[in-house]
């Protein structure tokens, strides 16, 4: 569920947890009821980021009846925009931002990338901010500053109506802010 005013909010129908593979006594009423809410957490991995845990029930109905098992998930990590291998890539509408870095949460296979085109309102590339001036960004982070052939920070560009555009391969986009 998200809202972009705390007041209307939009809710995809699709499952968080699904039941796993069929087995004796699983897929049964009961099994993968959230216990208490999202918490974030810190990651079990060394120097990885906090992450997002819920604790669900397990139920088989034999037995001990009900586990409660802890599920985790990467920060922000809900909804993304996502293209195949082939490729994918979408742009903003104007928007007008403060700050001087853009940061990306994003997640890329071994062979994808993403690289970001910043335009001015018309939609035409700003000079050294092109997908040409961009640097590959690929792995998988919450938090990755993106930056460009001759420019590491966009400060020059705020406070005015720009674009962006996003050129996505084999790659999840979750989320972009300015800081």
């Amino acid at each position: 569920m998200t809202s972009r005013d705390r007041v209307t909010f939009k809710r995809w129908g699709g499952a968080i947890l699904r039941p796993g593979p069929s087995r004796t006594n699983s897929w049964v009423y009961g099994d993968n009821i959230i216990a208490w809410g999202l918490l974030s957490t810190r990651s079990e991995l060394p120097r990885a980021p906090d992450e997002l845990s819920l604790f669900a029930t397990e139920g088989y109905w034999a037995g001990k009846s009900m586990y409660l098992r802890r599920y985790s998930i990467r920060t922000d990590g809900f909804v993304s925009m996502r293209a195949s291998l082939a490729g994918g890539e979408f742009v903003t509408r104007p928007l007008i931002f403060s700050g001087n870095k853009l940061v990306i949460n994003y997640s890329t296979s071994a062979a994808g990338g993403v690289w970001v085109e910043i335009q001015d309102a018309a939609g035409k590339p700003i000079r050294g901010f092109a997908q040409a001036d961009c640097h590959e960004v690929f792995g998988d982070e919450i938090e990755r500053v993106v930056t460009w052939t001759d420019a590491e920070t966009v400060s020059r560009l705020a406070s005015r109506p720009i674009r962006l555009r996003f050129i996505l391969k084999d790659a999840d986009l979750f989320s972009f802010r300015f800081r």
